[in-house]
């Protein structure tokens, strides 16, 4: 069986697929290995409820964009997972599912990388990592002080509010997974506890449309990352919070808490059923807000600049102030039954035995190349532009691989041909 190929490609969620695709058009022969299955974090780390938070007409897979009949409107999850499983189907790419990688390294002698999976050892001239950026799911060790009885999930495992039983609920972290989840709880009738951080929100629609479609109107999608205010250190920003649910919404944490959901600031420390928290919500409220509108502000300046004709919009005006902050909460008190940790995750590159990285761990790339000739990451938040990680950007950067690729692409020297074909599938 073959066991060297030009390229290998490792993840086949969305990114994966597409430089694929790009591969494919370029009569460049490549695998992909994906330790699950297509569309696997769509399927089973997303909560039933879940929906897209930027308009459908962003999806826009290479040679498979959006072709549905709602184009501003948000696919839920299910509707994600077909519209990945019909792009694989759509061009039918050498995939292997159920096949994990557990090492990549670099044979220099004969200039091929080595790539361990658990169904054999590969090698290839060229190695594409499309894995994402979010990897291990973040649980802060305090959680380990919360009392037995209390159910701790992460926001990845999150389903449904039935599973969660009959008590009340206290998700800590404000992203845009926990502020959705807050909401899908609050929808349902659940008592929902919400530690406030510091993400900020994004309006839905203003002055006629959707805030998406005035960003991309100003071109701030096409905004490259050296061309960003913030430039690297906007990688490690939280997304703004805002929801497609229902044809699309605000989310207004000030107007759940009128509505009964209780809100608190960070949660500082746990003792047992006692839980501490800093005296920051009405700061975080604030800053969230604030971003909302200078959101706003800039639209209302792209508008005024061009002499657009679009409605007017009252100012925003908070439909609730905190008087005092809660700095304590007693968990049996409250019948608090589960805690879900929306913290985020962490990335794990340990398993690429390639000296690719910063002193953080994170790839060091331009636009996804890395130092190491014939190395690619793919899929990274920020690689290149606001959508690299999304259905929007994804295909300006797999194009961008796929043309370097391309650039390098060659047969191995005799020598080395002879020594990777002799390499047995599952040695």
């Amino acid at each position: 069986m073959q066991s060297h190929f030009p390229v290998v490609i490792v993840g086949g969620g969305q990114a994966g697929l597409s430089v694929s695709y790009c591969l494919k058009q370029k009569n460049i022969d490549s695998i992909i290995f994906e330790k699950d299955s297509v569309a696997h974090s769509w399927r089973s780390k997303r909560w039933d409820s879940f929906c897209l938070v930027t308009p459908n007409w962003q999806c826009m897979l290479p040679g498979h964009p959006y072709a549905g009949g709602d184009p501003h409107g948000f696919m839920q999850r299910d509707e994600i997972v077909h519209y990945v499983e019909s792009y694989a189907e759509s061009f039918q790419p050498k995939l292997k599912t159920g096949v994990a990688v557990l090492k990549v390294r670099r044979r220099d002698a004969e200039r091929v990388f080595e790539v361990v999976t658990s169904a054999g050892t590969y090698t290839a001239n060229q190695v594409v990592i499309a894995t994402g950026g979010y990897h291990t799911p973040k649980v802060p060790r305090m959680a380990e002080r919360l009392p037995k009885s209390v159910v701790q999930l992460h926001s990845s495992a999150y389903k449904n509010p039935e599973s969660l039983g009959d008590r009340a609920v206290m998700i800590v972290g404000t992203g845009q997974s926990g502020c959705q989840i807050a909401e899908d709880l609050h929808l349902a009738g659940k008592q929902v506890h919400l530690c406030v951080g510091g993400a900020p929100r994004s309006p839905r629609t203003y002055r006629g449309k959707d805030v998406v479609d005035w960003l991309d109107q100003m071109g701030y999608y096409d905004m490259p990352i050296d061309e960003h205010p913030q430039k690297e250190s906007v990688r490690s920003k939280r997304n703004h919070y805002v929801t497609g649910r229902g044809g699309g919404r605000e989310i207004d944490l000030r107007q759940f808490h009128l509505e009964g959901m209780q809100l608190y600031g960070k949660l500082k420390t746990i003792n047992g059923n006692q839980l501490e928290f800093q005296t920051d919500l009405k700061q975080n409220l604030d800053q969230a807000d604030d971003v909302a509108e200078s959101i706003k502000r800039t639209i209302d300046g792209y508008i005024q600049k061009h002499q657009i004709d679009a409605p007017t919009e009252p100012p925003y005006h908070p439909v609730w102030e905190p008087e005092t902050e809660p700095s304590t909460l007693d968990l049996e008190a409250a019948n608090i039954g589960a805690v879900i940790w929306s913290t985020g995750y962490h990335t794990d590159f340990s398993w690429i035995e390639i000296p690719a990285f910063d002193g953080k761990g994170y790839p060091g790339h331009e636009r996804g190349v890395s130092a190491i000739a014939g190395l690619y990451f793919l899929g990274l938040p920020w690689l290149y532009t606001w959508g690299s990680a999304r259905f929007s950007g994804i295909a300006r950067d797999a194009n961008h691989i796929a043309d370097c690729i391309a650039l390098k692409h060659k047969l191995l020297p005799d020598h080395a041909a002879k020594a990777v074909n002799a390499v047995a599938l599952g040695s």
